[in-house]
């Protein structure tokens, strides 16, 4: 389970997140929604403490970011929307390099990167190198690498962006399958109808501020409306709360979304940046 509790950070005078608190319940697909510049990125590398909130905490499975921030990190597994994976090692290769790096050796290593494989449909290309890999077999690469150590915790950031239609579907069915098996799942998306689909609660994000929180029914129903887009329209402010937050007017977005997600501009951590 995630708990973001008050989060606050500003850069300058500008109020990227200004108190920001949702809980993501294990075996339940929370998303988290809002324009370009609402603060989402940010709040996802606070949770996965690579940046430090002004105010505020994160818990994950009992463990404060802040206080214990190496075992909130095992307890995550984070996709991010880079496509970034090393061209001369197989996918085999990549789950065994990052599993080393979550403690997992010998037989016990080598179970998870098969269940891994198993799990994403992988055995054709899993001896393969990743050179010249679609971006939907590097997607799953990236996503095996954020579960290889089997946490309960997973962090999404906009997985199916710049995929086709089969591997959409094959994205979507992994999260639900996720979510079946009691994982908590945290992901962001710029499409409604995939909210609307696959998420038991969605909190929504303006500039910086946490507009509402419900399951889509919920929103539709609390605004009125017959899609969540309309109800995503209607809580962000309008149309012209759509345009441009605070944030990404001041900044260019240079510290949100802009980069391409949740590790980039932070690549400390473990294994090189992305397994965090």
């Amino acid at each position: 389970m995630i708990e973001v509790r008050d989060l606050v950070k500003h850069y300058g005078e500008v109020r990227a997140v200004d108190g920001v608190s949702f809980q993501c319940p294990d075996g339940h697909i929370t998303g988290l929604l809002g324009p370009n510049g609402a603060g989402k990125t940010t709040t996802l590398r606070m949770i996965c403490g690579l940046i430090r909130p002004m105010q505020g905490t994160v818990i994950v499975d009992g463990h404060d970011v802040g206080q214990n921030p190496a075992a909130v990190r095992r307890a995550l597994g984070v996709q991010t929307d880079s496509s970034g994976t090393y061209p001369r090692l197989t996918p085999r290769e990549h789950f065994t390099y990052f599993g080393g790096f979550y403690g997992l050796s010998g037989s016990e290593l080598g179970a998870r990167v098969q269940a891994v494989i198993d799990m994403l449909g992988m055995g054709e290309f899993a001896d393969r190198r990743t050179e010249g890999f679609s971006r939907g077999q590097r997607q799953k690469v990236i996503l095996g690498r954020a579960l290889v150590h089997d946490p309960k915790n997973v962090i999404m950031d906009e997985p199916t962006s710049g995929l086709d239609v089969m591997a959409v579907r094959e994205t979507r069915d992994i999260i639900r399958l996720l979510r079946d098996r009691g994982h908590c799942v945290l992901f962001t998306t710029h499409y409604m109808d995939e909210a609307a689909r696959l998420c038991d609660r969605v909190a929504i994000i303006v500039r910086g501020r946490i507009a509402a929180v419900g399951s889509p029914a919920e929103l539709m129903g609390k605004t009125g409306c017959d899609s969540l887009e309309d109800a995503f329209v209607a809580l962000a402010g309008g149309a012209q709360g759509l345009l441009v937050s605070e944030y990404a007017n001041a900044y260019g977005n240079a510290y949100g979304n802009a980069g391409g997600g949740i590790d980039s501009n932070d690549r400390g951590g473990d294994a090189g940046g992305r397994a965090r």
